[in-house]
């Protein structure tokens, strides 16, 4: 690719949309942040890791966890900051963090409402990975060693948290096909040809730019 591509690839839980990330990251040679995203937001922000995990793609915020835990935000005067809510601080940080690891290069950014961080971009490419709920609870259940039933209520939880949070802070509906430039059932797309499916996309979409 003559550009340093983004791709982004939000996706429902127990899709493979992690996994893809991954795979995909290491065939075009790239990043791929998904957790470790907590991990540089942490770093750049100031606030402990445990916050930052804590509140990962959670539209709402609890004061009351962050004084039990003692690991709250702090402004220029050593004071908690209280001008701003833990969850917003929270995806400031990540919003930061996505920010300043797409000034690094291409690479592959899962989840975490990366596509409406990163909309301007002037070369991005957006996924969002999704499948059948009988394939997902199938797929979770043997991951996870879990029963069916827990791997359904597993998934039921994951995507709202996710759903609640992308559609917080975008303001716009997680999934609905218009917001992304490929939408791939794995149902029906071996991980392999989504891999392949993206890759191509992503040269293809500005193969004509210089």
């Amino acid at each position: 690719m003559k550009h340093p591509v983004i791709i982004t690839i939000a996706r429902q839980f127990g899709s493979g949309g992690h996994e893809i990330g991954r795979r995909l990251a290491e065939k075009l040679g790239i990043p791929c942040y998904d957790k470790e995203l907590l991990t540089h937001a942490a770093q750049e922000s100031g606030l402990s890791e445990e916050v930052v995990a804590y509140f990962d793609e959670k539209p709402t915020s609890s004061l009351l966890y962050t004084l039990s835990t003692g690991a709250y935000a702090l402004n220029e005067t050593g004071l908690m900051n209280y001008a701003m809510p833990v969850n917003q601080q929270v995806f400031q940080a990540q919003f930061d963090a996505i920010r300043s690891l797409s000034e690094k290069g291409a690479c592959v950014i899962v989840g975490r409402c990366a596509d409406y961080v990163l909309q301007k971009y002037p070369y991005l490419v957006t996924v969002f990975v999704h499948a059948d709920l009988d394939h997902r609870i199938a797929r979770v259940s043997e991951h996870d060693g879990i029963s069916p039933q827990e791997a359904k209520t597993r998934i039921a939880r994951s995507d709202k948290k996710r759903a609640n949070y992308y559609n917080f802070y975008s303001g716009k509906k997680w999934g609905t096909a218009s917001h992304y430039d490929l939408c791939i059932n794995t149902n029906s797309v071996s991980y392999d040809n989504a891999i392949e499916l993206i890759a191509q996309l992503a040269e293809m979409k500005y193969a004509d730019e210089e």
